[in-house]
C-alpha cells in the first residue's frame, strides 16, 4: 500500500476527469465495474535501453495508477514485454527490432531480451515507477495469440495470403476512430513511414499482419508451429491477447505514448472488438513526446539519453521525475540540461524544506483533508501534476502543525513519488573524514564544472576520486562521499 490506514481518512472524494483520446474530450472517468479499474500499459520492446523520453510515458502512467489508488479505486494493471514481433517499420515490414538488437550485440534474442528487461526495471526503480502486478513477455503467450487469430479467421475478420495472416480492416466499422480519421484509409496511411514497400498480398492498404510465417524474415530466431506454418506473431496481437487474458473482456484504461495511437492502438481496437463482438476499452490515455533540441527523442538517432547517463553526470533520477511532473502529460516537453539543472535545484530545495519540517504537534484529520484539497483538485482534473507540485509548497507555507503538513505530504508523495516521505535532516555528526579539505575542494570543483555544463570535467573529477577509493554520493541536498 502507498499510504497507511489513517492517511486514507484524509483522502477527499470527487470525480476524476481524464482526457480520452477516443472521444477527444476530457470526461468523467467511470469504470466498467464500480470501484475497480482494469488498466493496461504498452510495455517496452527490449532490444535496447529505454531513453528518458520513453520513461516519461511510463512515469505518467505510474502517476495515473497511483492517483486512482489514492482516490480509492482497486486497480489491476497489466503490461507486456515485447520480445518478438515488433518490426522496425510502422507498416508491418522491415527488420524485427529484437533481431536487430541481437545482431548488434552478437547475442541470442532471448539473451538481449532478458538483459534489457532487467535494465528497464532498474530504470523504473530509480525513478520510483511501480512495477505492474502483471508483466508478461510476448513469447510466453504464443498459444493465446494462435487461438485468437484462428477465431478472427473463423469470424471472417482475417485472411491468409502469401503464407501470412492479415486482419481485414475493411471489415472493422469505424477503423481509425482513435486516430481521428475513421474510415479514411488515405489519412490513416499518413501515419505510416514513406520508406516501406507495399505488401502485394494484402487486400487493403491498411491491413496489418497477425502472423508471419517462414516465408518472410528467415533470419528470425524465434519461430513456432501454427496452423499457417512455422512463424511468429505480429506486434499488435500481443497487447490485445495479454490484456484480454489477464484483465478480461472489458478494459477501463489503455495507456501509451502518442506514437502508439496509429497504427498500434488503432489495430488493437479493431482486432479486439472483432474478436469480442463488443466495445473493448473505455478510455485511452496517451502521453506526449519528450523532445530534445533536434526534435522527438529517438533511439534511431544513435546516442540517446538514459537514466544511467543522467546518473553518471551527477543527477538524481528523481530530479528528472520532478522535471517531468512540472509539465502536463498532454503537452510536448523539451529537454535540455539547463532545464534539468533548474529542476534539480528546485527539487533539492523542496526536499530540504520537507526534511526540515518535523513531525511535531497534533494531527487533525479534517485539517489534513483540507490541506489535500488543492492536490485533489489538480489531479482529478486530468492529472495536472504541475499544480499538484505547487500544492506541496502551499502545504509547507500553511499554519498547520508539522505533523499535519508531513501527513499531507506523505499522502501526496504516495502519488507523485518524489522520495519526500522519508526526507529527514541528517542527525549524525560529520567525521573528520567527511571534512577532508582536499576532497571537499574536488567536490566544489566538480559542482562548478557541472554548473558550467562542463560534464566531461565533472566526470573526470568523479573518476579521479574513485581511483583514490573515494565514492561520491549525490543527494537532493548536495554531494557527500564515502571511502570504498
Amino acid at each position: 500500500m502507498y499510504y497507511n490506514t489513517i492517511e486514507k481518512l484524509y483522502i477527499s472524494g470527487g470525480n476524476t476527469k481524464l482526457y480520452n483520446t477516443l472521444t477527444k474530450t476530457v470526461e468523467e472517468f467511470v469504470p466498467h465495474e464500480s470501484g475497480k479499474v482494469k488498466m493496461y500499459t504498452c510495455g517496452p520492446t527490449v532490444y535496447h535501453y529505454a531513453h528518458i523520453g520513453n520513461l516519461r510515458t511510463y512515469m505518467m502512467e505510474d502517476v495515473l495508477e497511483k492517483y486512482l489508488r489514492f482516490a480509492g479505486y482497486d486497480v489491476t494493471r497489466a503490461m507486456n514485454i515485447t520480445d518478438v514481433g515488433h518490426l522496425t517499420s510502422d507498416a508491418d515490414t522491415g527488420e524485427d527490432k529484437m533481431l536487430k538488437g541481437a545482431k548488434r550485440e552478437h547475442k541470442t534474442v532471448m539473451q538481449v531480451a532478458q538483459f534489457y528487461t532487467d535494465a528497464f526495471f532498474a530504470d523504473c526503480d530509480a525513478l520510483n515507477i511501480k512495477k505492474p502486478e502483471i508483466v508478461r513477455p510476448a513469447t510466453g503467450c504464443i498459444d493465446e495469440f494462435i487461438r485468437v487469430i484462428s477465431a478472427l479467421i473463423d469470424k471472417g475478420y482475417a485472411y491468409v495470403a502469401g503464407g501470412n495472416v492479415y486482419f481485414d480492416t475493411s471489415k472493422s466499422a469505424g477503423y481509425g476512430e482513435l486516430a481521428g480519421h475513421a474510415d479514411n484509409t488515405e489519412n490513416l496511411m499518413v501515419g505510416v513511414r514513406d520508406d516501406v514497400s507495399e505488401d502485394e498480398n494484402k487486400k487493403n492498404k491498411s491491413d496489418f499482419a497477425l502472423w508471419f510465417t517462414k516465408s518472410k524474415f528467415d533470419e528470425q530466431e524465434l519461430k513456432w508451429d501454427s496452423p499457417w506454418g512455422v512463424g511468429y506473431p505480429g506486434w499488435h496481437i500481443e497487447c490485445s491477447c495479454i490484456s484480454m487474458k489477464y484483465l478480461g473482456e472489458y478494459l477501463d484504461i489503455h495507456c501509451g505514448g502518442v506514437d502508439n495511437i496509429f497504427p498500434h492502438h488503432t489495430n488493437e481496437i479493431a482486432q479486439s472488438e472483432a474478436y469480442l463482438g463488443h466495445k473493448w476499452c473505455g478510455y485511452w490515455f496517451h502521453v506526449q513526446h519528450l523532445n530534445d533540441e533536434t526534435g522527438k527523442m529517438s533511439k534511431s538517432k544513435g546516442e540517446f539519453l538514459t537514466v544511467s547517463l543522467l546518473k553518471s553526470k551527477g543527477y538524481n533520477p528523481l530530479a528528472y521525475r520532478y522535471f517531468c511532473l512540472q509539465s502536463h502529460y498532454r503537452k510536448p516537453l523539451t529537454f535540455s540540461f539547463s532545464s534539468l539543472d533548474n529542476a534539480a535545484a528546485a527539487y533539492s530545495k523542496l526536499y530540504a524544506r520537507v526534511a526540515a519540517t518535523e513531525r511535531t504537534g497534533t494531527v487533525d484529520p479534517e485539517k489534513v483533508k483540507a490541506l489535500l484539497a488543492g492536490f485533489n483538485d489538480a489531479m482529478s482534473s486530468d492529472l495536472n501534476t504541475s499544480l499538484a507540485v505547487t500544492s506541496l509548497y502551499d502545504i509547507l507555507k500553511s499554519d498547520a502543525t508539522g505533523a499535519e503538513k508531513r501527513a499531507a505530504i506523505d499522502a501526496i508523495d504516495s502519488v507523485l513519488s518524489l522520495g519526500l516521505k522519508d526526507a529527514a535532516v541528517r542527525k549524525e555528526e560529520p567525521s573528520a573524514e567527511d571534512g577532508d579539505p582536499a576532497i571537499l575542494e574536488k567536490i566544489a570543483e566538480r559542482a562548478a564544472a557541472k554548473k558550467a555544463k562542463d560534464y566531461a570535467k565533472a566526470d573526470a573529477i568523479r573518476a579521479e576520486l574513485l581511483a583514490q577509493g573515494i565514492v561520491l554520493v549525490d543527494t537532493p541536498t548536495g554531494t557527500t562521499y564515502k571511502k570504498q
